[in-house]
């Protein structure tokens, strides 16, 4: 038997933690969620799992006219007492909660995610006929305040980069110990999201085989499961080879398929990725809050530069929606058309005037 790729896997648990949620929801979820399947991911169900599990709680728990029902009796006549006060107050509810022993104070972006999933949720039913109104569909989306970009500048990019090599800022010896061990698999990695701007699920998911150094080029599994093409330039391709030569040195990890490992020579996670960008990022810009998502976006902020075509942005990075890409990008077009502005003189000031 074929041994199952990182993807294959992370589907297989992410099923099975929506089958665990699945039994603590009412029982017409399941017709909810047998109906998207054909038309979304794994991770997209959990997503909304997760989110109509609280919004049931919240019905039980907290308002009367559901109090004396649990996920067992709530059926569709049920569901059709819900009005758009009941959603509109659980947004409310939403700002801050107690489940399961957790306190959860959420933003508004996130309120917005969680609605989503509640629209879906109502509108699956009411275009099934199964109940006469969508209440959700009257409820306003909260308001998302665009965020500026947080980046590194070209050169926090040089630092960062030589202080994952150098390490000599780490502050005590145990850790430039565990750096002497890393440093070149942790400069890969670091070179790899800047070079490509490649999303962190992404990487953890990348297999020595997904590498192809003729081309200069690696097979990357995307959001949604299709798999595309990137490319990286050669000093991305010198990071890599360098951290495969001294991988090849261990002649136990010859089957193991994962490219990027931990010192106990198993697939890094995000979290310890997460972890890695973070104690070096900090070396270098405490102030700004670095993660791999916004080395993604120091790549998608360098492309745009270079290119000024968001097409090449969005495909590169693996947008589905261009809206996406420009709503993220479009603020910089107005920073190069401000410094373009300068470059243009009208009068040379210091030519002298005629007397």
């Amino acid at each position: 038997m074929a041994e199952k790729s990182y993807f294959d896997q992370r589907n297989i648990d992410n099923t099975r933690k929506l089958r665990e949620i699945r039994r603590d929801l009412p029982p017409l979820c399941n017709e909810f969620f047998v109906g998207i399947e054909t038309r979304t991911s794994v991770l997209t169900r959990l997503a909304y799992a997760y989110d109509l599990r609280i919004f049931f709680y919240y019905l039980f728990t907290e308002t009367s006219q559901f109090a004396s029902y649990e996920a067992k009796t709530f059926d569709f006549d049920a569901l059709c007492k819900v009005c758009t006060s009941d959603i509109e107050q659980f947004m409310e509810y939403l700002s801050y909660y107690r489940f399961d022993g957790k306190d959860y104070v959420n933003s508004d972006k996130t309120k917005a995610r969680k609605l989503a999933s509640i629209k879906s949720f109502f509108k699956y039913f009411y275009n099934k006929d199964k109940i006469p109104a969508d209440p959700a569909s009257k409820v306003l989306t909260p308001k998302i305040h665009d965020k500026p970009i947080v980046r590194l500048d070209t050169d926090e990019v040089s630092q960062l980069l030589d202080e994952v090599e150098s390490g000599a800022s780490l502050p005590s010896t145990r850790q430039e110990a565990f750096h002497e061990k890393t440093k070149t698999r942790d400069l890969a990695i670091i070179t790899l999201f800047l070079g490509t701007g490649i999303r962190i699920s992404e990487l953890v998911g990348l297999d020595v085989s997904d590498l192809d150094f003729n081309i200069n080029g690696f097979k990357v599994t995307r959001k949604g499961g299709n798999q595309s093409i990137l490319y990286f330039s050669q000093e991305v391709a010198d990071a890599l080879i360098a951290y495969l030569d001294e991988r090849s040195q261990d002649t136990s990890l010859d089957d193991e398929p994962a490219l990027f490992l931990s010192l106990q020579k198993k697939r890094m996670g995000v979290r310890s990725v997460e972890k890695l960008v973070k104690k070096y990022a900090k070396l270098i810009t405490p102030l700004k809050h670095i993660t791999p998502h916004k080395l993604r976006s120091t790549y998608g902020t360098e492309l745009y530069q270079e290119t000024g075509d968001i097409y090449v942005v969005a495909e590169v990075l693996g947008h589905r929606d261009i809206n996406t890409t420009k709503r993220h990008y479009a603020a910089i077009s107005d920073d190069i058309k401000r410094s373009a502005a300068q470059k243009v003189t009208l009068r040379d000031k210091n030519k002298k005037k005629y007397s």
